[in-house]
């Protein structure tokens, strides 16, 4: 963890500079440009609300911000495993030519998305403005989820960037996995929706604590529990030794591979 540290401050202008090009390639020769780091999570919402409130109604009041208050994250994580899968096998010739920390180039796809998740928090405020539910002090609280995402996501884009290296199938069926996680974590559903027969198996995921930790701040305006907080940190702290534990032995042999 402490290498960990020490090489991303060392390399932090250059994880900063891939970033943005990497957010400038995203969006190049797009008319809306970086307006589609808001209009993806929204539109992916509107889509939801009109199913679970018009087809299929779950009877839940400011469906809208239930959804969006949960998607964000979700949208930052599986955005993030996506791009940082590639990241290493996508930057082959700056690998072989330069020497540089590869850590770079995964912490460079983590920061990219991180400003996208940022940039939709706004329309989240603008929705909850214009609806009738009140904007809870509790907003002040989601640096903490936010932290505990960030060490999930990034021990899991470690490890993926490095099975993607060695099998190239691993970026495929990272998108299946996504479709299957994305259903299986409370977001535009909550926790107790899931029977409780399917509970425990339900709490194994990692996703439901800082999802949970999100909704309770901004839709239901409360603090989550000292338990819900310790099992997000848990599960961060836990998925960064792993992730970074597979990287950092499997980094210098990168060159041969890529």
């Amino acid at each position: 963890m402490i290498e960990l540290c020490r090489e991303t401050y060392r390399y932090r202008e250059l994880i900063w500079a891939l970033a943005l090009k990497e957010l400038k390639i995203r969006y190049k020769r797009s008319v809306l440009g970086f307006l589609w780091a808001l209009l993806n999570p929204l539109l992916y919402m509107l889509v939801l609300t009109v199913v679970f409130t018009v087809i299929m109604p779950l009877n839940k009041p400011h469906y809208a911000v239930f959804v969006l208050s949960a998607l964000i994250p979700w949208t930052f994580f599986s955005q993030s495993l996506t791009y940082a899968a590639e990241s290493i096998v996508g930057n082959a010739d700056l690998i072989k030519k330069v020497r540089v920390a590869k850590l770079v180039f995964p912490v460079a796809a983590l920061v990219s998305n991180m400003i996208n998740l940022l940039l939709s928090l706004i329309p989240l405020a603008v929705i909850v403005l214009f609806t009738s539910l009140p904007f809870y002090w509790t907003w002040i609280f989601l640096p903490v989820p936010i932290l505990a995402l960030t060490l999930i996501t990034l021990g899991m884009t470690f490890f993926f960037a490095t099975a993607n290296v060695y099998y190239r199938d691993v970026s495929h069926i990272l998108q299946i996995v996504l479709q299957l996680w994305f259903y299986l974590s409370p977001i535009f559903y909550s926790p107790d929706f899931v029977p409780a027969k399917y509970q425990t198996l339900f709490k194994l995921n990692p996703m439901i604590y800082v999802l949970n930790a999100f909704h309770l701040n901004v839709y239901n305006g409360m603090l989550p529990t000292w338990k819900n907080v310790l099992a997000s940190f848990v599960c961060g702290f836990a998925a960064l030794f792993v992730g970074f534990h597979i990287f950092r032995r499997r980094q210098d042999d990168f060159v041969f591979y890529v």
